[in-house]
């Protein structure tokens, strides 16, 4: 190798007075695939960084130990921690969150999952009047950091008594913080700040985007990833008018976004993430840029999360930059029906979304 070298050099230093104005040649270099994560395998990643990093961590509910999670969230986490951390419970909400909340209170950090939310009102009791109250009835002597987690809203075919959004519900009640991810990253980070986060926490989320897979950073594959409660994130930038939104229906803004952006109206897409504590800052200097205002929510219209950001505007600084009335698009104000046709014309859809716009900006 050495022999074949030599000439080459010398080659090369005889033609370095004609080459030396060309740029050096080097390595190609495509920029790293983006990796996909569904929001199943997000919240999976949270769940596992989480016990490996602090033994106090433990997951409990129903299913989610033996068969890894009614909808695979566990998976894995059974087999790699055991019994004591993945704790399999009866069908008894009020039961085995009476047991989390004391095991909050006595210095451990439960992960308590409910199938759905609408189960935990078997278990209300305990989250508003023990979780959410004992830090502040005991003078801050007494934490209680739990996370209260699952699927919530509106899922497919599953009617009135499986269908209800409990961002409102629990948003209303001081001592609790709650969170509603959208995307893989809202999910993973919301996931791991909830767990440290000395507050009880709850986490609504949703079953229909559990298979979703979105893009995910670097930095958020990281076992250091946090997005921060209270936060909310702007998804698409825009100048005609502002949507928010949380859960699930965010997917619809930025579909409704994409379509009007063909008619030339640029909307602002604002993925509130938090519920409680709100963060209404971002809503004001979006609307102060875009004088306009539409909420989407699947939840109900009265008390709701799209009324509380009503009520926050007008009584804020934003309220002098809108240019018309702020529109809330919500679920239907009736208990969800069980036939599709009817489910669906209960749950804000796109059209709506772009109606409510159109509306707004007179077009």
């Amino acid at each position: 190798m050495a022999v074949a070298v030599l000439p080459l050099k010398g080659l090369l230093r005889v033609g370095a007075g004609r080459l030396s104005g060309l740029p050096r040649r080097g390595f190609h270099r495509s920029p790293p695939a983006a990796i996909q994560v569904t929001v199943r395998d997000a919240l999976n990643q949270a769940l596992d960084d989480e016990l490996e990093r602090d033994e106090k961590v433990f997951l409990l509910g129903e299913e989610v130990a033996q068969y890894d999670g009614a909808y695979k969230i566990s998976r894995g986490l059974w087999k790699k921690y055991g019994d004591k951390r993945i704790i399999d419970t009866p069908i008894s909400e009020m039961g085995f969150t009476g047991i989390a909340v004391g095991a909050a209170m006595a210095g451990l950090r439960p992960v308590c999952e409910f199938m759905t939310f609408n189960f935990s009102m078997q278990a209300i009791d305990h989250i508003i009047n023990s979780a959410a109250k004992t830090y502040y009835m005991s003078a801050g002597l007494v934490p209680v950091p739990i996370v209260f987690r699952g699927p919530n809203g509106a899922s497919a075919g599953v009617a009135a008594q499986h269908s209800q959004c409990f961002a409102a519900w629990y948003g209303h009640c001081p001592g609790l913080k709650v969170v509603s991810p959208w995307s893989a990253e809202d999910a993973k980070g919301l996931l791991k700040s909830s767990i440290r986060d000395d507050n009880p926490v709850v986490m609504l989320e949703n079953e229909l985007m559990y298979g979703v897979p979105f893009e995910m950073s670097e930095e958020a594959m990281s076992k250091d990833f946090l997005v921060p409660i209270g936060k909310a994130k702007i998804e698409r930038p825009g100048t005609h008018i502002t949507l928010v939104s949380h859960s699930r229906p965010v997917s619809h803004c930025v579909e409704a976004a994409a379509v009007l952006a063909k008619d030339g109206v640029e909307c602002e897409v604002i993925n509130l993430r938090s519920i409680r504590p709100m963060d209404i800052e971002t809503v004001e200097a979006s609307v102060m840029k875009t004088n306009n205002l539409v909420t989407v929510e699947g939840g109900w219209p009265q008390f709701g999360v799209g009324a509380e950001i009503c009520a926050r505007i007008m009584e804020g600084p934003a309220f002098n930059h809108l240019d018309a009335p702020v529109v809330r698009v919500t679920g239907a104000d009736v208990p969800m029906p069980y036939a599709k046709i009817l489910e669906d014309n209960c749950i804000p859809q796109v059209k709506d979304i772009i109606l409510a716009v159109k509306k707004t900006l007179n077009i």
